[in-house]
């Protein structure tokens, strides 16, 4: 089993913390079944893949990623990004990311290199077909709105510490509000992956229950662009209602 990182310098009053969600991901990202795919995909004859995860929260998700690149990949020439529209999940990503490439556990193993961590919105950073592997825990939670858009940095009327808290609880807000079935931020990153995806890019999308995934393979397997998706790994309940999955989306 590969060692799940250390987020253990996160503070969480401003980050989301990793939680069954996460370790869905890490549990699918090193299943035997993703391993080969992913390995067939990213075949060491082919350039070096760009691997970017959107919304990184801690950054545990990006952390395995980068530490356990020659066991995902089967190489360890892959180089990781990530995105977060929260500044300090940014920082707290490049530790993370840090710690779990220089860690115990590491020896003779060679991690891959980690670029950093861009303060923006989803994808919109990167160029257009740029990105082989995507990874997406979104905010999936059904929500009446999403958290009002504004500048993190935006000074806020009140005492200092008012201040901070009301900034510190928007910026827990966007990790998991989704709006409309939960479905409103995911949306908009499915609309942006024929663009951002390279030809042989795949994406790993989180979602919950009240998401409606069936309806989500559908739309994608009957939208244009001959995208396919499927199930590649789920959790059992969650606050004694919520069954989580991950898409894969892919054109064969």
């Amino acid at each position: 089993m590969l060692p799940t990182p250390s987020t253990s310098h996160v503070n969480y009053d401003r980050i989301y913390e990793p939680a069954e969600d996460s370790y869905l991901l890490l549990d699918t990202l090193a299943s035997s079944t993703e391993k080969r795919f992913l390995q067939d995909r990213c075949d060491p004859a082919t350039a070096s893949p760009l691997v970017l995860e959107v919304g990184t929260g801690s950054g545990v998700v990006l952390a395995f990623v980068t530490a356990h690149a020659e066991v995902i990949f089967g190489r360890a020439d892959i180089t990781t990004l990530g995105t977060d529209v929260n500044p300090f999940a940014c920082e707290a990503t490049a530790e993370t990311v840090r710690v779990a490439a220089t860690g115990q556990g590491m020896a003779g193993r060679t991690p891959g290199h980690f670029c950093g961590c861009i303060n923006g919105d989803l994808s919109t950073a990167l160029k257009h077909g740029s990105v082989d592997v995507l990874i997406f825990n979104p905010p999936y939670v059904p929500t009446e709105a999403l958290p009002e858009a504004r500048s993190n940095q935006e000074p806020l009327d009140g005492s200092a510490f008012q201040a901070a808290f009301e900034r510190d609880s928007h910026l827990l807000a966007l990790s998991y509000a989704g709006g409309a079935e939960g479905m409103e931020t995911t949306d908009r990153l499915l609309d942006q992956l024929p663009d951002v995806l390279s030809k042989r890019g795949v994406a790993y999308v989180l979602l919950c229950k009240q998401n409606r995934p069936e309806d989500v393979l559908k739309r994608i397997r009957e939208g244009p662009g001959g995208w396919n998706a499927e199930v590649v790994g789920t959790s059992g309940q969650k606050a004694g209602w919520e069954r989580l999955c991950i898409l894969r989306i892919w054109r064969p």
